[in-house]
């Protein structure tokens, strides 16, 4: 459809709502009508009682790009003279040695993802801060150019100009019912009238999961009230802020105790989160007029903020003289990763959802919602915040309450990359979980599954093995019985639990032609085949790397990394439903709940399995990249012969009821081979080693498959497949970054992903991968570098915790280049 005729009506007018309307009509869309149940400008959401703080720096790349495009655009807006961001800077503070190391580990970050910073000591701190006591800090880190957006100011500024464009902006219009017909939304009805609409975009922040059950699509996103209180004047700001600007000093962060402070001119304003999660239902707020100050102004609770109080005083003495004047407790959103939620509805074409933003990314999401709507697919990877990345275990009412209150408790905390939420666990476990806890398994979670990472049953395999000593940070969620696990892999046979990777089912007389379409390898093989390929968008990017396995004629089993495959094919397939008399019908359906895989890897895999099996599992009768379907003792079985740690093995699939027998079977026949159950830390060290790609950490939609070192999976010969027209002219040789592997010099050392690597004292790339390689005896680390850099034998630096660890840019694999040990 042309913009010119695409009909589009946003829900709500607050900062992102606003954003999205002048994003949209940027690129030309003209009939964009915004409607909001309040009045304007202020219309009693997050935004009215945002206090407007914008820290760029996160663990999440995708956050710090939508938050420096945030400052960027806000920078560049004026209403009445006055800039809609005030660029006072950042300063976190460290009361203790974990939050200092933290605080380091920030700056690395920061770097990384190219965000200005500098750590201080003390007295540097109170000169920015004169009512610090400095004897209560270690140290800081301070970002010169984060700062406070003025959520009403950029909302009106980006009202105007939409308006300008051909945008309307209607207030007082409460939505009651989304129209829908044939699947597609068609029109948003509210107490004054009914607007027709082709896409219907709710940004309704809080509210949203009204909005989406209007649409039947759920919103995934728990509504929490966070406390803010102001203080009365205080004699040491007296005459030192305009009153226009506010703030003249830096957004002060006190993360040890859950709290922020900024200016409002000769005030401070203070905000928690320290106190109990206080969860709010949004159907029950109060309508904007019924509401005593706003819907999402509640009532301050004194008593939750006593202990916050207590802590200001003793970090900013001068406070003791002074009293807190004025208090509430906002609303806000929270999901159960904390992360935003965007992207169109499957079920119900049309239907947007820009939602749990908050301002600090609130242009950026806007952005990238409008390229997507616009352009067919956002200009930066935006994964992490796709609708379709939780599963159904992950989209119940009461997980999506648990996991969002922790999320408010966890805000502040120093979160290890590893660290799994505690609770609701366990809730997605395989079919050997029971044999894994006898083994003594370590679980952590990912997509609700427990994933056992070491087994205690392993350690005294440990005992023999003899690596360096491990920092405190580097050893949480770390055993040395990985080692043993690893070295167990390459010199016998072990047993790796694959169920929680995703699995569909592709089949019917047009699975062939469509799959072909969807992605870049040759699939076209006989049955028996697998393939591994890439699924690219419409601009080269890899959306996610594929398995693909021909059954039969017409019947595909594809590996996946989650959901967003599925939704990716589940759209394609339904597009591609008109056309059904040329490629025949396509049938996706997600396997994984009712199936189960093991994988047995090592060079004794083969001795372990053929004795199970009436087949022939020699190489030269089922040779590497191959599949069938066969029986390992009772258990029927699809046997792929493929390893992603480098080793000879298979990946077992059967059905869940029959897993346990799989388990037993495998088990008890490995006894006289030495066989050990293998956790998910060991795996990753081999798979670093064998050069292995993990999409989402080591390459997204923001690379092609030539720069991250794939190229291979794609034929450009086999015909047209989605993104085959944007790689014309592209190819190894004339990237200009590549996914580049490293090795630290210092046997000792390690890194842990996302940190910054410098050549010649410049940060030039970001580590996405790392881990201890077991074999080779020291750490391997995958990272963005230019193409200048990515030369074997180029010297760099990695900084971790500010320390600048030596590394090589090492050829790959480092690990059987010749691939001897998988195809024997």
């Amino acid at each position: 459809m042309s913009a010119s005729a695409c009909r589009v009506v946003i829900v709500g007018a607050g900062i992102v709502g606003c954003s999205l309307a002048d994003e949209l009509t940027a690129r030309g869309w003209r009939d964009v009508t915004v409607l909001e149940q309040g009045p304007l400008l202020a219309p009693g959401g997050s935004t009215s009682h945002a206090p407007g703080l914008v820290f760029r720096t996160s663990p999440s790349k995708t956050l710090t790009d939508f938050a420096k495009y945030t400052v960027e655009k806000f920078s560049s807006l004026e209403v009445d003279g006055l800039s809609c961001f005030n660029p006072v800077g950042g300063l976190e503070i460290a009361t203790g040695e974990e939050r200092w190391a933290d605080l380091h580990r920030k700056a690395g970050l920061a770097a990384s993802w190219g965000v200005r910073g500098e750590l201080l000591g003390p007295a540097r701190c109170a000169e920015m801060w004169p009512m610090l006591d400095p004897d209560r800090i270690v140290g800081g880190f301070h970002t010169p150019d984060d700062g406070l957006a003025r959520a009403l100011l950029a909302s009106r500024a980006q009202m105007e100009r939409a308006t300008a464009h051909g945008a309307r902006f209607l207030d007082r219009h409460t939505v009651t019912a989304i129209e829908r017909e044939g699947g597609r939304v068609t029109a948003v009805v509210t107490d004054r009238g009914t607007f027709p609409a082709d896409i219907v975009v709710s940004a309704a922040g809080f509210w949203g999961p009204l909005i989406g059950a209007m649409a039947g699509v759920p919103v995934p996103l728990q509504p929490l009230a966070h406390q803010y209180a102001r203080t009365g004047p205080l004699p040491e700001l007296a005459g030192v802020n305009d009153p226009r600007t506010e703030a003249s000093k830096p957004i002060l962060r006190f993360q040890d105790r859950d709290l922020y402070y900024r200016e409002h001119t000769d005030r401070i304003g203070i905000g928690s989160y320290a106190h109990r999660p206080l969860p709010v239902d949004p159907a029950r707020l109060p309508a904007y007029d019924d509401a005593p100050v706003m819907p999402s102004s509640l009532p301050f609770t004194a008593e939750d903020f006593a202990p916050s109080w207590e802590e200001s005083v003793k970090l900013l003495p001068a406070l003791g003289a002074g009293r807190i004047e004025e208090g509430f407790n906002g609303v806000f959103s929270f999901t159960p990763d904390g992360m935003p939620v965007i992207g169109e509805s499957r079920e119900v074409r049309g239907f947007w959802l820009a939602e749990a933003v908050w301002v600090t990314h609130s242009a950026g999401v806007a952005r990238a919602v409008a390229e997507w709507m616009t352009d067919g697919r956002p200009g930066m990877d935006v994964h992490e915040c796709d609708l379709y990345r939780f599963e159904d275990a992950q989209r119940s009412p009461a997980y999506i309450a648990e996991r969002g209150k922790q999320n408010f408790v966890e805000v502040y905390d120093v979160i290890h990359p590893l660290q799994p939420m505690e609770q609701p666990r366990p809730l997605r476990v395989s079919p050997f979980h029971i044999r894994q806890r006898e083994l003594g398994g370590y679980f952590l979670e990912a997509a609700g599954w427990e994933r056992p990472h070491w087994y205690e049953a392993n350690a005294p395999l440990a005992e023999s093995v003899d690596l360096p000593p491990r920092d405190a940070w580097s050893a949480r969620y770390w055993s040395p019985i990985a080692a043993a696990e690893a070295r167990a892999t390459r010199e016998r046979v072990a047993l790796y639990d694959m169920t929680p990777l995703k699995r569909l089912s592709v089949s019917g007389p047009g699975a062939l032609d469509f799959l072909q379409r969807m992605t870049t390898n040759q699939l076209a093989k006989r049955p028996g085949a697998v393939t591994y390929t890439l699924l690219l968008d419409e601009a080269g990017g890899i959306r996610s790397d594929l398995t693909v396995a021909r059954l039969s004629e017409d019947r595909f089993q594809v590996g996946a990394n989650g959901g967003l495959d599925l939704d990716w094919l589940l759209r394609h397939a339904h597009e591609g439903s008109t056309s059904r008399s040329k490629t025949g019908a396509v049938h996706i359906e997600d396997i994984t709940p009712g199936t189960c895989c093991i994988g047995v890897w090592g060079p004794l895999a083969r001795e372990l399995v053929q004795p199970l099996t009436r087949e022939d599992f020699s190489h030269e009768a089922f040779g590497y990249f191959k599949a069938r379907q066969t029986y390992i003792g009772h258990v029927p079985v699809t046997a792929m012969r493929l390893s992603y740690v480098g080793e000879l093995g298979w990946e077992l699939y059967t059905t869940a009821d029959m897993g346990l027998r799989l388990w037993d079977t495998l088990w008890e026949a490995g006894q006289r081979h030495g066989v050990i159950a293998a956790g998910r830390s060991a795996f990753n060290s081999l798979r670093l080693e064998k050069g292995y790609r993990a999409w989402g950490h080591d390459m997204t939609t923001e690379h092609d498959p030539y720069e991250a070192g794939v190229g291979f999976a794609v034929r450009m010969n086999k015909g047209d497949f989605i993104g085959r027209a944007a790689l014309d002219g592209r190819s190894e040789e004339t990237a200009a970054r590549r996914l580049t592997c490293l090795t630290l010099d210092d046997p000792a050392a390690v890194v842990m992903g996302k940190e910054p690597v410098y050549a010649d004292g410049v940060a030039v790339g970001y580590v996405t991968s790392a881990s201890y390689g077991y074999t080779i005896g020291r750490t391997v680390a995958y990272a963005w570098l230019p193409a200048a850099t990515a030369v074997p034998g180029t010297a760099v630096h990695i900084e971790y915790f500010g320390e600048k660890v030596p590394a090589t840019v090492a050829a790959e694999p480092l690990f059987d280049p010749r691939m001897e040990r998988i195809r024997r």
